[in-house]
């Protein structure tokens, strides 16, 4: 080559590699439908034949997330349009809605789906390791995540945790109006999110499809956004499903970086399902008949072998469930989930029946289903109505009631499979390892936290009536959770309870049960100071001696508070490594719970106060606490039980 062409050579080189090296990245983009879109998929996402971007297809308890398949870079500030719709089984119930994400990595294969909306999970919800941003469109209540109502818009930063919140709907412009809208309706609906980079402020508005962007927004929040996501991020939507089924779709999406968001043809949008319901042309009207008399010969011979299989996973439902479908389980699903309740499955064996682990087949999730017997004196019909609201309550520390199942004379009930199973395994097993005494307190607030929000902070007062250490599980962070509500009782805030039947367990009653068999609040804080001795001291409630005398575990607690030695109480297997103040703490914490006289017991709300050192715990006297009127009071509580025993109305 002759040189002189070397440097011109060189020349268009380094043009060429410029040329690349200033390549302009992507800062804006518009979804008119997505037939065709190049988007990453994952779980239940899907593009349908009419170019709707399908998050959820309606299979409960799973989770679907699209995202532009390359991050983008954030320097400042950006702004977002979609279309979405909701399409629920109920008009006015559904799963949990769906969520615009910002969000530093688009891989959530360990978040869960329900409440969680494929967005995280129980141990990470709210880390700053979680890295973004979500405005979410939230059809349920989680009282967990303190949310406002069942139809809301949150700004959400590292978690569900709503850091703004408004009900769903617009500002007039004309009128500065609010005008509601039911994320509910059926109706395609738009949404525009803005990001302030020079005000750090993120806003949210939204608008019936009709209207144009209303000049007011719904909410906004302060958001320090490159502290959460850092300079290059994902976008997209995630959302997932509970145990209703729903379908979550959005319809057009455009983004842009450093200025308003491209307007969307929403002349050019896919329609929802059920705005432009499909007619049977007249074809199918005429060849339908015809088929369906060429079928029945074939028909009949099926049904005979289908009935042998139908009788096999038969269940017994009546007309008054159909309210409750959402929460009722095919007895098909929960054979297969559980191997057919193979005694391989078995978690646990107890009074109320017998417990199975099972993985849901459709989603995989792992349950845990308990069988037991059911009479129609029970009045199966309130029953169900009770387990269907129970199944509403959720907290990070209760085991999570997912639904049921009724065959013959068998109800099954569906709850989260807890991994590390019950507490008393671990206080009273000599093969399981000891917990250590910190482990121990943070059981002991995490069912204190549980009690606190059934006692007070759901729509309704939930009374236990069986806290102790084998209705206590465990999960796979060994955090505790409160479960087995077959006892409880819901009344609502400010009523009586209106309960006069003794129910419970020996040991955990309190002392005025036996007189009244009215169960309350301070009735439960009682059940609460024996679980409390039962995890600080390592010893069942009761005993017996070597006469086959029964000694209560509050009496030996209180003969060492009185000696001065009430540390001497705790757990042997420690051996002396716990925290010698706070030991006497929760010691003598736990005899005030157990008070004989139920005036005399906190709330559970003033024992929060105590646990969290918030609130300094009152000195006891002797006067106070009487060993002798203790023992007594608990005895007749306990000829109550025994005799009662046999009616108790539990069936979990």
């Amino acid at each position: 080559m002759p040189l002189r062409r070397l440097p011109l050579l060189l020349l268009l080189t380094l043009h060429g590699l410029n040329h690349l090296a200033v390549a302009p990245a992507v800062d804006q983009f518009t979804f008119d439908g997505f037939a065709g879109a190049n988007l990453s998929l994952d779980g239940t996402a899907a593009v349908t034949p009419d170019g709707l971007l399908m998050l959820t297809n309606g299979t409960t308890l799973l989770k679907g997330h699209a995202f532009y398949p390359s991050p983008l870079q954030f320097h400042g500030s950006f702004s977002t349009a979609f279309v979405f719709g909701i399409v629920s089984e109920y008009a006015d119930l559904s799963s949990p809605g769906l969520a615009f994400v910002v969000s530093k990595s688009n891989d959530f294969s360990k978040a869960l789906q329900s409440q969680y909306m494929g967005l995280a999970n129980a141990a990470n919800n709210g880390n700053a390791s979680n890295h973004l941003l979500a405005i979410e469109l939230d059809t349920i209540v989680n009282a967990e995540f303190g949310d406002m109502s069942d139809n809301h818009v949150g700004i959400d930063v590292d978690g569900l945790s709503s850091v703004a919140a408004e009900n769903a709907g617009y500002y007039e412009d004309g009128t500065g109006a609010f005008r509601n809208m039911s994320l509910l309706s059926r109706n395609a609906a738009q949404v525009w999110v803005d990001f302030d980079a020079r005000a750090s402020l993120v806003s949210v508005t939204m608008a019936p499809l009709a209207l144009p962007k209303p000049k007011k927004p719904l909410l906004s929040a302060t958001v320090n956004l490159s502290s959460v996501i850092g300079d290059e991020a994902y976008v997209g939507f995630s959302s997932s499903t509970g145990v209703v089924a729903s379908r979550h779709y959005v319809l057009a999406w455009s983004f842009k970086m450093e200025g308003p968001a491209p307007a969307l043809n929403i002349s050019k949008l896919p329609a929802l399902p059920f705005t432009i319901p499909k007619r049977p042309s007249m074809t199918l009207k005429i060849l339908l008949p015809i088929a369906s008399a060429a079928l029945v010969l074939a028909l009949a011979i099926t049904i005979l072998v289908i009935d042998r299989r139908r009788r096999k996973y038969a269940e017994l439902k009546e007309d008054w469930e159909t309210a409750f479908g959402p929460h009722r389980f095919s007895y098909k699903d929960l054979f297969h989930a559980t191997d057919g309740f193979s005694d391989t499955r078995l978690l646990g064996v107890g009074g109320f029946g017998r417990v199975y682990k099972g993985v849901l087949p459709a989603s995989g999730l792992e349950v845990a289903v308990k069988k037991v017997s059911h009479e129609s004196r029970q009045g199966m019909k309130e029953f169900i109505a009770e387990v269907v609201s129970i199944g509403q309550i959720r907290h990070r520390n209760l085991v999570q009631l997912l639904g049921y199942c009724r065959r013959k004379r068998e109800l099954l009930l569906v709850y989260d499979h807890m991994p590390n199973g019950s507490l008393d395994k671990f206080l009273y097993d000599p093969n399981m390892p000891v917990l250590s005494w910190s482990r121990r307190m943070g059981i002991i607030k995490d069912v204190a936290s549980s009690i606190l929000y059934l006692h007070e902070e759901w729509e309704q007062v939930v009374l236990h009536r069986d806290i102790k250490a084998s209705n206590v599980l465990l999960d796979a962070g060994m955090k505790a959770r409160l479960g087995d509500f077959g006892l409880a009782r819901l009344y609502d805030h400010g009523t009586d309870p209106h309960t006069t039947r003794v129910v419970g367990t020996m040991g955990y009653l309190a002392p005025e049960l036996g007189h009244t068999g009215k169960a309350s609040k301070a009735s439960d804080v009682f059940a609460f100071g024996v679980f409390m001795l039962e995890v600080a001291c390592g010893r069942r409630p009761i005993a017996q001696d070597a006469h086959g005398e029964h000694i209560l575990l509050a009496d030996r607690v209180l003969e060492h508070w009185r000696d001065g030695s009430i540390t001497d109480a705790v757990d042997p297997r420690l051996r002396g490594d716990f925290v010698v103040e706070e030991a006497s703490f929760v010691l003598k914490l736990c005899l005030l719970c157990s008070h004989p006289l139920p005036d005399a017991r906190p709330g559970v709300r003033r024992i929060m106060q105590f646990l969290e050192g918030n609130t300094p715990l009152p000195e006891l006297s002797e006067a106070q606490l009487s060993v002798g009127v203790l023992a007594l009071m608990q005895n007749q509580s306990g000829k109550i039980l025994r005799k009662g025993e046999e009616n108790t109305d539990s069936v979990l």
